[in-house]
């Protein structure tokens, strides 16, 4: 553990020694949650990201690191302590288990290594307040966290007046929400790649914005402290303003904090 412990601040220092632009010991370190996938063939292990997450953080003035799946207790609450900011990325199904329902058959489970560990960190991270950006199945996760439910298959369950995967389309967001703020704007035209998404919200969370065909698109934290989740990615787009928009708010609420 103590080896883990070592390479995850070795990490943390050189992302924040290798950051460009500005003063890099300034900048808040954010952690991103890691894609865990076990290899059929010879069994190995092991933990990624796609790097336009990484990209986005730092070109938004954060220090990225990427946070494999590692569930000792002790490894967690540093990890809560010492950072300034959490990325939640997408990936994978949650157990429908998780939130009392029996599984459609389009599901596909994320392994119980990632499941027990993302489950752990959020509901350890929105205790403590910090600043949180939840993207694709980090809204979906930190809903389910927060006591929330599943439309489990979007097609079959909801249909397909707009098309969520892989696909550009419009959302509608409230007027007085942060996001409206962030963005500047009550609409924007996102891309999406899912097909779940939100049904009953969790506890100390608010929906402040849906596409047209009445999917929550996103929601924010009602109880203090920079907590946005948006069902789209940002980080993706060609939009490098809507994508600035959504880290560098991130970033600004770590600074802030700090």
């Amino acid at each position: 553990m103590k080896k883990v412990l070592i390479l995850l601040w070795l990490t943390i220092l050189l992302a924040c020694l290798g950051c460009q632009g500005g003063t890099s010991l300034s900048r808040p370190v954010i952690g991103i949650t890691s894609v865990y996938k076990v290899d059929k063939e010879n069994g190995s292990a092991s933990t990624w990201v796609n790097f336009a997450y990484v990209e986005a953080v730092a070109e938004n003035g954060g220090a990225p690191v990427i946070l494999p799946t590692i569930t000792g207790e002790e490894i967690l609450r540093r990890y809560v302590q010492e950072l300034d900011g959490l990325v939640l990325v997408g990936g994978a199904d949650i157990p429908p288990s998780a939130y009392g329902q029996q599984p459609h058959e389009t599901v596909k489970v994320m392994p119980s290594q990632r499941y027990n560990f993302d489950r752990k960190l959020i509901a350890l991270w929105l205790e403590q307040g910090k600043p949180i950006l939840g993207v694709c199945l980090g809204m979906q996760f930190a809903n389910v966290v927060s006591g929330g439910t599943l439309i489990q298959d979007i097609p079959s369950q909801v249909g397909t007046k707009v098309a969520h995967r892989r696909k550009y389309h419009r959302v509608r967001i409230e007027r007085s929400s942060s996001l409206a703020k962030i963005l500047g704007a009550s609409e924007a035209y996102v891309y999406s790649n899912h097909h779940q998404a939100v049904k009953d919200v969790g506890k100390s969370l608010k929906v402040i914005a849906h596409s047209d065909d009445g999917v929550i698109e996103a929601l924010e934290r009602t109880d203090g402290g920079f907590g946005l989740f948006v069902q789209w990615h940002p980080e993706q787009m060609d939009d490098a303003k809507h994508r600035n928009a959504i880290y560098g708010a991130l970033v600004r609420a770590c600074a802030a904090r700090n």
